[in-house]
């Protein structure tokens, strides 16, 4: 890792709103399919974000949000028991002004000066906009790829006919052994640009593939963009893993994520449904 950043400016917004049940944002007793069958509850709207990273070798973007045409499009999901599922689990908002689009050109940007493109893992709400970037780079990993072919893939939140788009250019990364004292606990990374800045660590237990983002920037705390390791920085800092997923995993790499942050002597989690994530960004540029 160089003493100079080449990173330019980072950047949180959100496409829409989304309501889980109270059970999804932190684990009880109940198993998923129990809470997901019975809850009657559902908690208050969170963010569906979407990060921007200015490096001086491209504009990349983690996630991608949801596509507005899960909600106008009767056909967007699978129909029957599948389908129900689908709505059991989510309700999402996202208002003509809060697409992908929209919060890029807030910012300053348009789809076609995004050069990387990083998938946290492959759910319908982060891949919504995934057809603008076929001429980006599409980053996911190859454990995530491949549980598009597993059974009842769509059942477990993966609708292949919204990711695997003609004309995409995918990169399918396995994170190759590191042994940078900086990134204990974990010994495997994948480095974006090779300058140490821009680093994929893998997060397993949301979804078996799921990836994390880290931010290195001198003089500044760095960032972990978390995926929906978690549903907020504190419950993550506390211990409190979602409900969705491996218990066993999410237990595991949320405690590897509190030892990267003593570590690094801190680390600012920036999660994709954490309605604290864009504070915790701006006061990141204060520390």
């Amino acid at each position: 890792m160089t003493t100079s950043t080449p990173i330019t400016s980072v950047s949180m917004f959100n496409t829409g709103s989304v309501q889980v049940h109270p059970d999804h944002i932190a684990a009880t007793w109940k198993p998923m399919m129990l809470w997901m069958l019975t809850s009657t509850k559902w908690a208050a709207p969170r963010p569906i974000n979407v990060s921007v990273v200015e490096h001086k070798d491209g504009l990349v973007l983690f996630d991608t949000g949801q596509d507005r045409a899960s909600l106008t499009d009767p056909g967007y999901f699978p129909g029957g028991m599948t389908g129900a599922m689908y709505r059991r689990s989510a309700r999402a908002s996202i208002p003509a002004d809060q697409t992908l689009t929209a919060g890029l050109e807030r910012l300053g940007y348009a789809a076609s000066d995004v050069s990387v493109v990083v998938l946290s893992h492959l759910h319908q709400d982060h891949i919504g906009g995934l057809a603008q970037f076929s001429h980006a780079r599409l980053y996911v990993s190859q454990a995530e790829w491949d549980t598009l072919e597993a059974p009842r893939a769509e059942l477990a939140g993966l609708m292949r006919r919204h990711i695997d788009l003609p004309g995409l250019e995918w990169t399918r990364i396995t994170p190759e052994p590191t042994s940078e004292p900086a990134l204990r606990p974990f010994t495997a990374a994948h480095d974006l640009f090779g300058d140490g800045s821009l680093v994929l660590i893998p997060t397993p237990g949301h979804t078996p593939g799921s990836l994390s983002l880290i931010v290195r920037r001198p003089g500044r705390p760095a960032l972990a963009l978390v995926g929906d390791l978690t549903f907020g920085a504190d419950l993550l800092e506390r211990g409190h893993v979602p409900g969705a997923g491996s218990r066993k995993q999410l237990q595991q790499t949320t405690a590897m994520i509190n030892e990267l942050s003593r570590n690094l002597g801190g680390l600012v989690v920036l999660a994709t449904h954490d309605p604290a994530a864009q504070g915790l960004l701006n006061s990141s540029f204060e520390a």
